[in-house]
């Protein structure tokens, strides 16, 4: 007969191989926690995605260009592209075309420029040729530009001289607001411009013209204008007459001299000077031959002796 009692005494070793059975923990270990966390911020995926191949480039190119070598056959190349670049025909300035300038003017325009053609145009400084071309004395503005065929276009626009201000240079022209255009030479060379004088004249050009307008009847008799003390104006005429006007209202003052002149005709007699500096008293100035001869004949009216 088999004995009952002898099957239990494998139970513990069924236990113990059954407890040597070890199971992979399925949580992630404490590193790739951290790792799993930190590809969750944005900031360093992005640095992974881009700052890292960055610093990459970054150190290699840096270590390319140490090389005096690497670096000047770099350099070379990039200037030799360049230049091929600059030199294709379509970037090739040929020439230069002053538009809207006197002979003269356009000498001076090109000596001053003085460009050796054939140019490209990534030689030419605009900015800086407009400010060298609008610095002479005749050019009051102009604009540069490259046209198609390779023209340098220079379009000007001189000054106009207006008036003679004999200074102490000699005579030079001025514009409409007194900007010096040039020499002016002899007065002969200039009949048609009208002559102004004296200290600081030339920085009041447009009252100057105004007067002169309003001189038109005395055309034929008219000198010129001159300043007087920076204050004032004479009007000067032929046969050593003047008029004397005021600081203030001198287009005015003028215009009511013209008016007398015209009613009794007033400077065709023996006057030497009409001040008009004040407006309500008028004041006539006879040469000394006239002033004698008035004088006598106020004697006999009165019956003194002179």
């Amino acid at each position: 007969m088999r004995q009952v009692g002898a099957a239990p005494a494998r139970a513990p070793q069924a236990q113990a191989g059954r407890a040597q059975v070890f199971r992979s923990d399925p949580a992630p270990s404490r590193l790739k926690y951290r790792l799993e966390r930190l590809m969750l911020t944005p900031l360093f995926r992005f640095s992974l995605r881009f700052g890292l191949p960055f610093l990459v480039g970054l150190g290699g190119a840096s270590w390319y260009f140490s090389i005096d070598s690497n670096r000047e056959a770099f350099i070379g190349a990039v200037q030799s592209v360049r230049d091929q670049i600059e030199g294709r025909p379509e970037f090739r300035v040929n020439l230069m075309a002053i538009d809207g300038a006197s002979e003269s003017v356009a000498e001076d325009v090109r000596e001053i420029l003085s460009l050796d053609f054939p140019l490209s145009s990534f030689d030419l400084d605009l900015e800086e040729m407009h400010g060298i071309v609008t610095g002479l004395d005749a050019v009051k503005s102009a604009s540069l530009r490259i046209k198609q065929g390779g023209v340098l276009e220079v379009s000007v626009v001189e000054r106009v001289p207006v008036v003679l201000w004999r200074g102490l240079r000699g005579l030079e022209l001025r514009d409409e607001t007194g900007v010096f255009v040039g020499p002016a030479g002899t007065r002969a060379a200039h009949p048609e411009l009208p002559v102004i004088a004296g200290a600081g004249a030339e920085a009041d050009v447009p009252e100057a013209l105004e007067l002169f307008a309003a001189a038109a009847p005395l055309a034929g008799r008219l000198r010129g204008l001159e300043r007087i003390g920076n204050r004032r104006w004479d009007v000067v005429l032929d046969e050593g007459q003047r008029i004397l006007l005021p600081e203030e209202g001198a287009v005015q003052a003028l215009e009511r001299a013209m008016a007398m002149d015209g009613a009794v005709d007033m400077l065709s007699r023996d006057i030497a000077a009409v001040d008009l500096r004040l407006a309500q008293r008028p004041t006539l100035r006879l040469h000394q031959d006239a002033a004698q001869e008035y004088w006598r004949i106020k004697s006999i009216e009165t019956g003194e002796k002179r």
